[in-house]
């Protein structure tokens, strides 16, 4: 897909990685960004077009596919990550993570996908993580939306080839953002993982690792489990003592 002269809407993009890819998307010369959020008045990016967007409210993700029929890329990126464990943690916080990580996502899919297919297929980017594959102590939640999300991607996928629609999955270690601030690591850029990200739609790519991270964890993924928690134990200690 041509990124240039696309329609593209953009969840979650009053900060982060969503303004970043707004930002990006027309620098590259998309020729209309849609930049939304639950708190519309926090946009700041000039030259966007700004609509309210709650991903997790049904009526409002209608409103704004009502709003913005003529969009053709779709950047799911809208996110939340509690710290919440699986066992321990309050088991309404899970479900707000897989509320607004995944069955958020599937539902801006389920409403957008007819437009896009009335626009030629176009595609969607679902922003996903390296966590897609792994979890820890105070990322079980966060784990568990996000390896449902990729399988929700793999799974569309599949579903809108027929209408012509791309589904790109982006994986990431750790993101320079709000979110990963107590992190005291090497983190991506924002603007270089958004770039990342509209270099795969460009390329007509499935999936898309942006960082070294997200590369290694993947390819770790035929090792047993318990050498696989192994090896991503040694990774995390090796990465925080760096």
């Amino acid at each position: 897909m041509d990124i240039n002269h696309s329609v593209a809407l953009v969840t979650g993009a009053n900060r982060g990685l969503g303004r970043a890819f707004a930002q990006r998307l027309l620098e590259r010369g998309a020729r209309k960004v849609y930049a939304t959020a639950r708190r519309p008045e926090a946009v700041d990016l000039p030259g966007v077009e700004v609509l309210p967007l709650d991903i997790t409210d049904p009526a409002s993700v209608r409103a704004a596919a009502d709003a913005a029929p003529d969009v053709s890329l779709l950047v799911n990126n809208a996110g939340v990550s509690t710290g919440t464990d699986l066992v321990t943690g309050p088991l309404d916080a899970v479900r707000h993570e897989l509320e607004t990580n995944m069955f958020g996502h599937l539902g801006v899919i389920r409403v957008f996908a007819p437009v896009l297919a009335g626009n030629g297929g176009g595609a969607i980017v679902n922003v996903l993580s390296a966590m897609s594959w792994f979890g820890g102590k105070g990322a079980g939640a966060y784990h568990l939306s996000k390896a449902a999300a990729w399988a929700m991607t793999n799974g569309v996928r599949l579903e809108l080839a027929e209408q012509g629609t791309l589904v790109t999955a982006v994986h990431l270690g750790l993101a320079d953002t709000d979110m990963a601030a107590g992190w005291p690591v090497a983190k991506i850029a924002p603007s270089d993982l958004a770039d990342a990200a509209l270099d795969g739609v460009q390329a007509g790519a499935a999936e898309v690792l942006a960082d070294q991270w997200s590369r290694d964890v993947k390819s770790r993924l035929p090792l047993a489990p318990e050498d696989f928690a192994a090896a991503m134990d040694r990774a995390l200690a090796a990465l925080l003592a760096a």
